[in-house]
């Protein structure tokens, strides 16, 4: 069922689309890691996969309207374009379907108040979607790797929530972070708040404030889904989010 509809809350989540390797076939591929969606699944919620796409304000509208709550998914970085910074030489190569794609959808959920997950990227996209910046390589900050030690290899550190916000309400004063980013939120973008870093200072956590569910993480929730808490939030706030669509929509019957 959609927003309108009845039964458990759809969620769409952002994927990949990468070239892909399989059983002799070579193709590009629209794709994301199966923890996402048994988090969301887990939790109980619908999940459907959003493959990147050229985006129209039609195509944008009609995809919401499908959705009960959003989670923008982890990736490669955002092209430095998008904050008004030439790339570092470390930085992944632009991939400007999914950016152009995954701001469009998250503009549009925050705009219609649909409930939003950021996970990883999905913390940088939030940032950037209000006009903050990134630190493009965070060992030149820091000068260590701690936050992303390569390879498919997750760091976990501990973080500590920010008073008053969501996220604490959500996870208590402190909470473990499986890690995998070389890159972090630089400058806060305007309007945002900040609800969670690290010992390092590192910004782990970004929401909009306000009475609607727009909660990132710079970890990956997903990685271990002995936790659920994240995923369960998202999907409690879309049920409320499909309940209060149908009270509007019986109301202009």
């Amino acid at each position: 069922m959609n927003a309108s509809g009845i039964g458990r809350p759809v969620i769409g989540l952002t994927s990949y689309l990468e070239q892909i390797q399989s059983d002799g076939w070579d193709i590009p591929a629209g794709y994301l890691g199966a923890n996402y969606f048994e988090g969301v699944i887990k939790a109980g919620g619908v999940a459907v996969l959003l493959p990147p796409q050229p985006v129209d304000d039609d195509i944008v509208e009609s995809l919401l309207d499908s959705l009960d709550g959003l989670v923008i998914t982890g990736g490669y970085d955002l092209d430095p374009a998008t904050y008004g910074q030439q790339p570092h030489p470390k930085t992944d190569a632009p991939r400007p379907v999914r950016d152009t794609f995954e701001l469009a959808l998250l503009r549009g959920a925050l705009d219609r108040g649909l409930p939003v997950l950021g996970i990883c990227r999905g913390t940088q996209l939030l940032n950037v979607a209000f006009g903050g910046t990134l630190h493009q390589h965070l060992p030149d900050v820091l000068g260590h790797r701690g936050h992303h030690a390569g390879y498919g290899r997750f760091t976990k550190l501990p973080v500590r929530t920010v008073p008053g916000t969501r996220l604490a309400a959500l996870l208590g004063d402190s909470a473990d972070a499986w890690c995998y980013h070389h890159q972090a939120v630089d400058k806060v973008g305007a309007g945002l708040i900040v609800s969670a870093q690290d010992a390092d200072g590192v910004v782990e956590g970004l929401e909009v404030p306000g009475a609607h569910f727009a909660v990132a993480v710079q970890w990956h929730p997903e990685q271990f889904l002995d936790d659920l808490r994240l995923f369960t939030a998202i999907v409690d706030a879309a049920n409320s989010y499909a309940s209060n669509s149908r009270i509007g929509s019986a109301s202009r019957c």
